[in-house]
């Protein structure tokens, strides 16, 4: 039995975003994460892949306060500056990452192939493995110092133990066995060999090992960035500065501004070609504004005065003047960024699963290093093969795909729908979206576009339709009724009016060439003692049977004709119901509409289940209802009047608004009035967590595989620390393959 979602209490703590540096894993993520969490009253969710911490606390702490205990962990915080270019950490590692390829190429050549073991040869490979162990491992080593300070482990403390057992049994060799002899030689193998005598060194196995995990973690850092471009673009879309209108004594002048003076209320200037400064009501003028990177749809809209306009939309055509309604953090634009970036900041129950693990993983391989080391004594192997074996379950072990499998797939799909017009509020909604079997849709802006058209149109015998229709596109055209606009628009007027009088409750009447007429509804016929030809009866009936709304035109003597006005499909409407069915889930529509229009209308787009004549007020029980069935609901609406019933419902999608009352009560915000883009949604959360799932079984099996391998001594240090790079590199790749979502059209 579904149970609903309760209603959110009031968190009266401050989101507080801090940037974190020093982590180098997901076990540094996870401490931070601990540490954050001891404070009173502190919920804070630390993210590897973005590095960075989203945290809620109370008044009572401040910002520094955070810093403080995050500086106290052993790493950095800072807050975020909004025009701060974001550390390129690739670049920071590739100088180390060459400098390390450089020296420890000839090192494995020269280790690997006696044929190149020249006299003197282990010396140079000191010589030249010195530099790889300190400086291009210094990472590792100043993580691992800094978190052992703390009486912590991290996969840092791993990769350095492993190297350094490596260096430090090579010096040792060289410093008194026969491997520091001149004439020395040793062959090399893939597999570890348990007679190998103590007069062996592993330089190649050193170097090899922090050059793989530094090219892994260059590669990482690389995919890293390019699965967050997405939302580095769209904090970077707003425009830079404005042109504004100012009152001077000489009259209005135009006036070329950064984009933070900009205040509400001022007018500003959109060129042809140029980006809408910010969130604002047109003034004057007429373009086609190109909203592709907020909506994600090619389609230019045409916009005139009183009509709104975006932030960072681009202006195609005309020129227009623009009064700012929403500034700085206010505007949509800023809204929609804030939900993304917390949606891959913030944690799925399947990485909460992971983090657990990845806390308590490094001590437990420290266990199995050392009872691997122990137990190949015990047996009667050498010295050499136990800590050989020993040192490749230290590197084999380092779970860093682990802590990568969910961030990474977060960070593409998130940010892939971002481009799409998809805002994701957060991980746990890609959970939500699996389950969900039945999709609740709101007929009046969801499933049709929400404006009157003019449908059928019926006349008495002695009149047309052409003299009906213009007859009442005359008298409607100086009313602003929505029924009287679609009216209006769809005919041409048949004269001039005089003497026009609003009738409220019934109609209009106006005169047209000394001809009075009269439009509106039946009761004003009756008022007239006007009844309807059989013909018109007839079209009347099939008008209440569609649901439309029914507009009589009369004279003084007759009845001249009926115009059928009602709200129209969405042209993708059918298919996306078609497309929400492959997903296997069943449509359910919600309307006011009597139960014979709305049948009618739901057969158009294929659905079969109706719930019609339903007040604003009872689609929240109508959730309720499908809930109490043991059903998981996904609500689909406009995120105003369908608020609550978004909220209750186990996934809730506002569609095509944008506004906050939307983006407040919705899981999923879809930026454009198109259902197609819901069904677009759900399967981009199901590849999403299909992606993170994928991951973590990866990143599981691995370890699961790989430590007993080694610890069984089948493996060679340098094989594992490549098989360990590989395992991270996997991960990130297999995530950013949701950079290439597609919609299907």
């Amino acid at each position: 039995m579904s149970i609903a979602r309760p209603e959110p209490a009031t968190d009266t703590r401050e989101s507080i975003e801090l940037d974190i540096s020093g982590m180098t894993c997901a076990s540094c993520a996870a401490r931070v994460e601990k540490k954050l969490n001891k404070v009173d009253g502190v919920q804070a969710s630390v993210n590897y892949a973005t590095e960075r911490a989203h945290v809620l606390a109370p008044g009572t702490i401040s910002v520094d306060d955070l810093i403080a205990v995050v500086e106290k962990t052993g790493y950095g915080a800072s807050v975020p500056e909004p025009e701060a270019e974001p550390i390129d950490r690739a670049a920071q590692l590739r100088t180390r990452l060459i400098v390390a390829v450089v020296l420890t190429v000839p090192v494995m050549l020269v280790s690997m192939i006696p044929a190149l073991q020249f006299t003197g040869w282990q010396y140079v490979m000191l010589v030249l493995s010195l530099p790889v162990w300190l400086w291009c491992g210094w990472g590792f080593h100043k993580s691992t110092l800094v978190n052992l300070r703390h009486g912590a482990t991290t996969m840092d403390t791993l990769i350095t133990m492993g190297t350094t057992a490596a260096m430090g049994w090579s010096i040792y060799a060289l410093a008194f066995t026969h491997a520091g002899h001149l004439g020395f030689t040793h062959e090399f193998s893939l597999r570890l060999d348990r007679s190998m005598s103590g007069a062996n060194v592993y330089f190649e196995a050193a170097t090899a090992i922090i050059t793989f995990i530094l090219l892994g973690r260059y590669i990482e850092a690389r995919s890293r960035r390019e699965a967050g471009a997405a939302l580095q673009a769209l904090l970077n879309m707003g425009a830079k500065e404005a042109t504004v209108v100012r009152d001077t004594p000489d009259g209005p002048r135009e006036e070329r501004i950064p984009i933070a003076e900009l205040g509400v209320g001022d007018v500003f200037i959109v060129k042809p070609g140029e980006k809408v400064a910010t969130d604002g009501v047109v003034v004057s003028g007429n373009s086609a504004i190109d909203a592709a990177m907020i909506t994600g749809e090619s389609v230019p809209v045409e916009v005139g005065p009183e009509d709104n306009v975006v932030g960072a939309t681009i202006n195609t055509s005309g020129r227009l003047a623009v009064r700012a309604t929403a500034i700085g953090n206010d505007t949509q634009l800023s809204h929609i960024a804030r939900l993304v970036e917390q949606a891959q900041t913030g944690k799925a129950n399947v990485q909460r699963l992971a983090d657990k693990i990845s806390g308590i993983f490094v001590p437990i391989v420290l266990v199995i290093a050392l009872v691997t080391l122990v137990a190949w004594l015990v047996a009667g192997s050498s010295a050499s093969f136990a800590v050989t074996a020993a040192v490749a379950v230290l590197i084999i072990a380092c779970p860093c795909a682990l802590g990568l499998a969910t961030p990474t797939a977060l960070l593409a799909g998130t940010g892939r729908g971002a481009e799409l017009g998809i805002v994701i509020r957060g991980p746990e909604v890609l959970e939500q979206a699996h389950s969900i079997d039945t999709v609740v849709l709101d007929k009046t802006g969801t499933l049709t576009t929400g404006q009157m058209a003019v449908g059928e149109i019926s006349h008495a015998p002695g009149a047309t339709t052409a003299r009906v229709l213009g007859i009442a596109a005359a008298l409607e055209s100086n009313s602003e009724h929505p029924i009287a606009r679609a009216i209006a628009e769809a005919g041409t007027p048949s004269g001039e009016v005089t003497d026009f009088e609003n009738l409220p409750g019934f109609g209009i009447r106006g005169v047209i060439e000394q001809t009075t007429y009269f439009v509106g509804n039946r009761a004003l016929m009756t008022e007239q003692g006007l009844d309807l030809p059989a013909d018109l009866a007839v079209a009347s009936s099939r008008a209440a049977t569609a649901g439309a709304t029914q507009v009589l035109v009369a004279d003084q003597h007759q009845v001249l004709g009926l115009i059928a006005v009602q709200d129209t499909i969405k042209p993708t409407s059918a298919k996306a119901v078609a497309e929400l069915r492959e997903l296997g889930l069943e449509p359910v529509m919600l309307t006011g509409d009597n139960e014979h229009a709305a049948r009618s209308m739901a057969a158009e787009v294929g659905i079969d289940r109706v719930h019609a004549e339903v007040l604003p007020s009872h689609k929240l029980d109508v959730v309720r209802e499908l809930q109490a069935q043991g059903r998981r609901v996904a609500m689909v609406g406009d995120g105003v009047n369908d608020a609550a019933a978004l909220t209750q419902a186990d996934l809730g999608m506002a569609m095509g608004s944008g506004t906050d009352a939307a983006i407040a009560a919705s899981d999923i915000t879809l930026m454009q009035p198109d259902l197609l883009l819901a069904a677009d949604a759900v399967r981009l959360s199901r590849a999403t967590l299909r992606t993170i799932k994928t991951n973590l079984f990866w990143a599981f099996f691995y370890n699961v595989v790989a430590i007993p391998v080694a610890a069984l001594g089948f493996l060679n240090p340098m094989l594992a620390a490549a098989a360990m790079a590989f395992s991270s590199v996997f991960v990130v790749g297999n995530s950013l393959r949701l950079r290439g979502f597609r919609r299907r059209r």
